[in-house]
C-alpha cells in the first residue's frame, strides 16, 4: 500500500471549489490537489490559485485549467481521484462527468455536508434553491427587511463569484456602490450585491469564507447565506430555506446539488405562483411532498414592479435579463419579458441577429434562451460586446429585468424601462414565526 499522497483534481467553477479547498484539502498532507478544472463561466481558466490562500504546501499555487482537458490532465499528473464541486448541473450531466473521470481511470467523488460546512458564532439563516433564477435574491431581501423589523443587526454573506484577483477578493465587504467600483465586480456580482447595498445591506463575499465569517460575525448578531445557483450553504443554517421554481416543474429532483437542499431544506417557498401554470404548481407540491414531508411549504410570488408601462405598450422591447437565469438556469423568459408582455407591448425583438462576439456564442451554447439578451458581463470585453448588441437592435424600448442599473455600467443609446421584483408570501405570520424562533 502506497504512502504517497492522494492525487485530486477539483473539477469547479470558480466558486464552490475553492470553499471544498480551503475547508477539505487546505493543509491535509493525505491528499495533493494538483489542478481546478474550471467550467461555466467564460475566462476564468487559465489563472493560478495563489499560494497566499493555498497555503504552505503549495509554494507555486494550484493551476486552473479548462475543464475540456480533463482526461489529458489525469493522464499526465497520475490523478487518483475527481472531486466534483459546481451546481445547478442535472444529475445525468454528473453521472456523465463521472463516467468520463472511470474512463480516464480515477475515482469520482462529492464532498458532504459535515466535511465542508463551518460553524458560526451567529444564528445562521440560508437562503438556497432548487435550481438558479428560482428568486433566492428577493427572498433574502426579505428575510432582512423582517430581521430588521424584529430588531436585529444581519449582514448578508453571498455565494462566491471570484473571478478577477483571488488573492485582492480573499474577504471582500460591500457596504457602497464605490465598494463595487473598487473590486472591479463582473455585472453578475453587481446583480447579486447591488440591491443590498441599495437597501443599506453590508455584503460579504470572496473566496476565504472561514476568514470571510470570521469577519461577518463582528458586525452582525445574525449571518444569512445568500445562496448561488442551486448549491448549498456553506454555512450550517439553523433555519435552511430553499425556493422552487413552477416554471420548471420537475428539476427540484432532477438537479443538482439542489435536490439536496430541497430534501433538508425547514422552510420552503413554492415561488412564481401566480405566473405558473396550475399543473406544473401540483408536481411541484407533489415532489416536495414526497422528497421533504416535514418542511413548511408557503407559495410565494414575485410581483413586477415597471417603472413606465406606458413605454412599453406598443412598443418593440429588448428584454434584457438576468445572466445565469437564462444561461445554465436554462430559463427561457425572465422578469423584462413577462413585464413587456403584460404591459402590451407589440414585440418582444429577438437579440441574436443582432449579437457580437461572446454573445453569439452564448446564444449557441445555451439554446433554451427565449427571444430576450442575457446580460452576460464577465470582464470588460463582455460588456462592450452586451453594449454593441444592443446598440445594433433595432428595439424601440430596452426592457432590463436584472437587479442593477444597466445604465450606469454602459451606454445605452434607447429608452430605458427598469423592472423590478420582492417576494410576497402566504401566511407570512408564520414565516415570522419561523425566523424569531430561529434568531431568538
Amino acid at each position: 500500500m502506497s504512502n504517497e499522497p492522494t492525487r485530486v483534481v477539483i473539477l469547479g467553477a470558480a466558486g464552490r471549489d475553492f470553499h471544498d479547498f480551503n475547508t477539505f484539502f487546505r493543509g491535509n498532507r493525505d491528499n495533493r490537489v494538483v489542478a481546478f478544472t474550471a467550467t461555466q463561466i467564460p475566462n476564468i481558466e487559465g489563472r493560478v490559485y495563489p499560494a497566499e490562500i493555498a497555503g504552505p504546501d503549495y509554494p507555486e499555487g494550484i493551476p486552473i485549467v479548462p475543464e475540456e482537458e480533463l482526461e489529458e490532465i489525469v493522464e499526465r499528473e497520475r490523478v487518483d481521484l475527481c472531486v466534483f464541486s459546481y451546481s445547478d448541473i442535472s444529475h445525468a450531466y454528473v453521472m456523465h462527468m463521472a463516467s468520463r473521470v472511470l474512463a480516464a481511470g480515477a475515482a469520482f467523488q462529492l464532498l458532504g455536508p459535515r466535511q465542508i460546512m463551518l460553524e458560526s458564532e451567529r444564528p445562521v439563516i440560508a437562503v438556497c434553491a432548487v435550481r438558479t433564477g428560482a428568486g433566492k435574491s428577493q427572498t433574502t431581501r426579505y428575510v432582512v427587511e423582517r430581521l430588521r423589523e424584529f430588531g436585529h443587526r444581519p449582514v448578508v454573506v453571498r455565494h462566491p463569484m471570484p473571478y478577477g484577483d483571488l488573492v485582492a477578493q480573499r474577504v471582500q465587504r460591500f457596504e457602497s456602490y464605490d465598494d463595487l467600483d473598487r473590486y472591479d465586480v463582473t455585472i453578475e456580482e453587481r446583480e447579486e450585491y447591488e440591491p443590498h447595498i441599495a437597501r443599506g445591506s453590508v455584503v460579504y463575499a470572496g473566496v476565504d469564507y472561514e476568514a470571510i465569517l470570521r469577519q461577518a460575525e463582528k458586525e452582525a448578531d445574525v449571518v444569512l447565506w445568500d445562496g448561488g445557483n442551486n448549491d448549498l450553504p456553506f454555512y450550517r443554517p439553523n433555519l435552511h430555506i430553499v425556493v422552487a421554481d413552477p416554471h420548471r416543474p420537475g428539476h427540484e429532483i432532477g438537479y443538482h446539488p439542489g435536490e439536496a437542499n430541497l430534501r433538508v431544506a425547514d422552510a420552503i417557498i413554492i415561488n412564481k405562483i401566480g405566473t405558473a401554470k396550475p399543473e406544473d404548481i401540483d408536481i411541484v407540491r407533489r415532489n416536495i411532498a414526497e422528497a421533504n414531508p416535514g418542511a413548511v411549504v408557503f407559495d410565494g410570488e414575485s410581483p413586477l414592479t415597471v417603472d413606465d408601462p406606458a413605454a412599453l405598450k406598443g412598443k418593440r422591447v429588448l428584454a434584457v435579463e438576468d445572466g445565469p437565469s437564462l444561461t445554465h438556469g436554462e430559463l427561457s423568459l425572465g422578469a423584462a419579458s413577462l413585464a413587456a408582455k403584460q404591459s402590451g407591448a407589440a414585440e418582444l425583438v429577438d437579440p441574436r441577429p443582432f449579437a457580437v462576439g461572446s454573445i453569439v456564442e452564448t446564444f449557441a451554447r445555451y439554446t433554451t434562451t427565449g427571444p430576450v439578451l442575457p446580460a452576460m458581463g464577465y470582464g470588460e470585453e463582455q460588456i462592450r460586446e452586451l453594449s454593441e448588441t444592443i446598440r445594433r437592435s433595432d428595439a424601440d424600448v430596452v426592457a432590463v429585468g436584472t437587479p442593477i442599473d444597466l445604465g450606469r455600467l454602459i451606454d445605452i443609446d434607447k429608452p430605458i424601462v427598469r423592472v423590478k421584483y420582492d417576494l410576497a408570501v402566504d401566511r407570512a405570520e408564520e414565516f415570522d414565526r419561523l425566523i424569531k424562533e430561529t434568531v431568538g
